[in-house]
């Protein structure tokens, strides 16, 4: 079940991501994939224990492995499609001095 919860973290923060660098609502996709995510969880295991049947016990169980991977994916994939450049404020800073130096 936590492969599950991570699995979809990771896809949903991709889909963030994305959808962050073109509108500043794309973080509401993550937070609509979590709210969903109890129903794919059902669908995909079949024999759940009685005490995870309800939706609020898996949104619970399943929030930090959730959290993390999709936080991980949405600054990696956000970074990857915008590749920012660094600003230099001093030329005497130690950045400034590794990279054009």
């Amino acid at each position: 079940m936590s492969l599950i919860f991570y699995t979809i973290g990771a896809v949903a923060g991709i889909i963030s991501g994305v959808l962050s660098t073109q509108a500043q609502m794309g973080y509401l996709a993550g937070l609509l994939v979590y709210l969903v995510s109890p129903k794919i969880v059902m669908a995909v295991v079949k024999d759940l224990p009685e005490e995870f049947k309800d939706d609020r016990i898996l949104l619970r169980k399943g929030m930090w492995g959730f959290l993390l991977f999709w936080l991980y994916f949405t600054l990696f994939s956000y970074n990857l499609i915008i590749q920012p450049e660094p600003k230099f404020y001093s030329n005497q800073s130690l950045l400034y001095n590794i990279t054009k130096g």
